[in-house]
């Protein structure tokens, strides 16, 4: 089987991460606090444009990037997973990754790093715009391991996705979404979906 697997939100915790690190921001340099928890970016977390959304991920994603650590027994069950005979696509949207500039080539290379210091096994890795239905067709993915509500309805429309749950994608229920709350559920999801 093919499987596709998303980085943040999936194999880290941006939910959290986005939490404390946009509260330290809005509150040092604005005096603003958490206007919707469940918002799934910075912009719908704190109503900030689009040039204080900027002003953070150009403080924050770099550092965010290297040091965030990978969510426990993700090695693991990418390594189990591989074990069995699956084929692991990394599907990343992270930003800059899609870029032709010298900021995206170090973000890629920041990324395979983390990829390798975290002993997350893959086979292959693609860097993805925002809507990943594409490259999952492209791939023949089996099976997409997904935080992002609008690729979860997406990419479900035409194969099944593990929905990594947060509250941001609780409205993200249907045929072809199976919600999981750690890797070690998502490895046993896989084993009874059996998919062909």
């Amino acid at each position: 089987m093919n499987i596709g697997i998303d980085i943040d939100g999936v194999l880290t915790d941006l939910e959290k991460w986005q939490l404390d690190c946009g509260s330290k921001f809005a509150f040092e340099q604005y005096h603003e606090v958490i206007i919707n928890s469940e918002g799934y970016d910075i912009k719908e977390i704190f109503n900030i444009d689009r040039n204080l959304d900027n002003e953070f991920w150009k403080k924050y994603l770099f550092d965010y990037a290297t040091k965030e650590p990978v969510r426990k027994f993700a090695d693991e069950i990418t390594n189990k997973l591989h074990n069995d005979g699956n084929k692991l696509f990394i599907i990343t949207a992270r930003l800059m990754t899609d870029s032709n500039t010298p900021e995206g080539e170090k973000m890629r290379n920041i990324v395979k790093d983390w990829l390798k210091r975290n002993n997350i096994y893959y086979d292959k890795i693609i860097f993805s715009p925002e809507d990943k239905l594409e490259d999952c067709l492209n791939n023949s993915i089996d099976i997409m391991i997904e935080d992002k509500p609008d690729n979860i309805n997406k990419i479900s429309k035409h194969i099944p996705v593990i929905c990594f749950n947060a509250i941001y994608n609780k409205e993200c229920k249907g045929t072809n979404i199976y919600r999981c709350y750690s890797w070690y559920d998502i490895y046993a999801k896989i084993k009874n979906l059996q998919i062909q």
